[in-house]
């Protein structure tokens, strides 16, 4: 069974263009190669950091949100440890709610009509 999953990395700043883009297609490439669903992916660009990693202030962000089976997880948290480049990463398991943040957000950046999922009891 598939689960909803959502992945952040940061990439070390002192890497050119071509090398973040052919590192986050690594990446997107471990996903889609072990039958999971890329949902939705946010390239963030470069942000500072909150406190210094690894001697660095800033990082290239990326976002990856994706259904897959949970073995998937390991596998791609194994390829993050293993690459130099990568400073820091997330990835957590979505539930409904979180789901349904994540659409009504996108929705709403792309201007289109959001619903009301409010729970209000009369």
């Amino acid at each position: 069974m598939q689960s909803h999953y959502e992945t952040v990395f940061i990439l070390t700043p002192v890497l050119s263009d071509v090398q973040v883009k052919e590192t986050v297609a690594k990446f997107k490439k471990v996903i889609t190669d072990n039958q999971a669903e890329l949902v939705h992916e946010e390239n963030w660009g470069m942000k500072k950091l909150a406190y210094p990693i690894k001697n660095k202030a800033s990082g290239f962000y990326q976002l990856f949100e994706f259904k897959a089976d949970p073995s998937l997880i390991e596998k791609l948290e194994l390829q993050y440890r293993r690459d130099e480049k990568v400073i820091r990463f997330l990835t957590f398991k979505h539930d409904k709610y979180g789901i349904e943040f994540n659409e009504r957000r996108r929705r709403k950046k792309n201007g289109e009509e959001v619903p009301n999922f409010t729970n209000k009891q009369n």
